[in-house]
């Protein structure tokens, strides 16, 4: 998950499916470890192997990675016109992978399963061990990219292995897409140029990308299952004053630095309203049981009236609750002056927003302007401008699926659906018009696991359940199974 875009939160759909989704029930602790079985054995060589592939955009190669994977398949027996390899000129090395398994009825449209490959940097001084040998330990996977996100890239891959290997025939036919760029801003990105370049490749009804998965607490018993549907968009822009300025011993009011200091003070005041989708609806809807006391209420409060001041007060102390509730934006970077005895010519901020699903960037840019109200401050968006396609709606022939495997594998576990404050490689997808969700099945610590930090790890346990999960809930989509 990128690194401006790795704030997540939870979400939900809408109150109507909240009796059909949400399985509340008590928590259930972790069972007693039985060892792997045979299949798992094998799924860890490849997940190893991916792994232990460096895929930094400084020393790594997403395109070595691809072609690897993109061996195993041929070795299950994928043909080479069902294994489309594909890397640019200008980026040789940050190649990806697309992989088919036709389905038996041509008129039914696809799934597209999506994941990147490419993982943020890691200094091995930084690191226990060396983030580029997968460790297992105390039952935890430790490298980097365990987690995010060749889990779930390496998931996909042993899914149409297994596939394959037991001739399973599909309704749909399901596509795969192992992708470069995620992780680093302005690098080639593989899930854009296949939205926009190779659509034929990757067109599908839906996708299913990284997201969600499911929360653990301290003790490692399972709080929830989530699956998300809609992120915000990220947006920059750039707030300028400009001045004649002067000799500092004749300092003047009309200072470029005040004016700034001024229209940073105001957007420091600026909230945004109270914004509802399916995906968040239903998550304070159904949150507000779990959660309880004070906040519970607040939850509740808010859903019958997005009005609600009280209610908004109370949840807005939660940052994560609060960005969930409405478009954000924060000053993030300041920089004026030229000359330590001179009145400044220059003053300049950078505005970083946060914008609800659906939400134009140039509205939020005219909202700043209205809200700094200074002639002598220009506020322009900074290119190139983010996508914002509205959130991905969430139905019952989507959740039925994952209702049903989740009842079987985790019974009483609640499935709560999610909105991301940030954003994944889904944006290019759902701005494409491929409506995607962040599904995993993977249950993770509270503190995070270390994604983008030290010692990311991911829970064997976690792995192991995630792959059958989705295996099995792909399976169902793939035959078009009614909820």
């Amino acid at each position: 998950m990128n690194t401006r875009h790795l704030a997540a939160a939870l979400g939900a759909f809408s109150a109507l499916a909240l009796t059909t989704f949400a399985l509340a029930a008590p928590k259930v602790s972790p069972p007693v470890d039985a060892g792997p079985r045979p299949d798992q054995v094998a799924f860890r060589g490849l997940y190893k192997e991916l792994v232990e592939t460096n895929t930094t955009l400084s020393a790594g190669s997403c395109t070595l990675a691809a072609e690897r994977m993109g061996a195993r398949l041929k070795a299950a027996g994928y043909p080479d016109a069902d294994l489309h390899l594909f890397a640019t000129p200008e980026h040789p090395k940050e190649g990806g992978l697309v992989a088919v398994l036709h389905g038996t009825d041509m008129k039914a449209k696809a799934i597209l399963l999506l994941a990147h490959i490419d993982v943020v940097e890691a200094n091995r001084a930084d690191w226990t061990r060396d983030p580029f040998t997968l460790v297992e330990e105390g039952g935890y996977f430790y490298a980097r990219g365990a987690s995010d996100d060749k889990a779930m890239a390496a998931v996909w891959v042993d899914t149409l292995i297994r596939y394959r290997q037991e001739g399973f025939k599909p309704r749909r036919t399901i596509r795969m897409a192992l992708t470069c760029g995620e992780e680093t801003e302005g690098s080639f990105n593989g899930a854009e140029y296949l939205a926009t370049q190779k659509r034929d490749w990757v067109d599908a009804e839906f996708a299913l990308n990284e997201g969600a998965g499911g929360r653990l607490d301290e003790k490692g018993n399972r709080i929830m299952l989530s699956i998300q549907a809609g992120e915000k968009t990220y947006q920059d822009y750039t707030l300028t004053v400009t001045n004649p300025g002067g000799h500092s011993s004749r300092p003047v009011k009309d200072n470029a630095i005040y004016h700034l200091a001024g229209a940073i003070t105001k957007i420091s005041g600026l909230e945004f309203p109270v914004q509802f989708n399916d995906a968040t609806r239903l998550y304070f809807s159904r949150m507000a049981d779990i959660t309880g006391g004070e906040n519970g209420a607040a939850m509740k409060a808010i859903v019958a009236n997005p009005n609600d001041q009280a209610a908004n007060d109370i949840l807005s102390k939660d940052p994560s609750w609060h960005s969930m509730l409405r478009t954000t934006c924060v000053a993030t970077l300041a920089s004026a002056g030229h000359a330590p005895n001179a009145l400044p010519q220059r003053a300049t901020a950078n505005i970083n927003c946060r914008i609800f699903p659906g939400v134009s960037p140039d509205a939020i840019r005219d909202a700043l302007a209205r809200q700094i109200d200074d002639p002598a401050v220009s506020v322009t968006l900074v290119e190139p401008r983010s996508k914002a396609p509205p959130a991905p709606a969430l139905n019952e022939r989507l959740l039925g699926p994952v209702t049903r495997v989740a009842g079987e594998m985790w019974p009483g576990v609640p499935l709560v659906p999610t909105m991301s404050t940030g954003a994944t490689d889904g944006v290019h997808l759902n701005a494409a018009g491929i409506p995607t969700y962040g599904l995993s099945g993977m249950f993770g610590d509270p503190d995070g696991g270390g994604v983008h930090g030290l010692n990311e790890r991911i829970r064997v346990r976690s792995l192991y359940e995630g792959r059958d999960f989705l295996y099995k809930v792909v399976k169902l989509y793939a035959m078009d199974v009614k909820p």
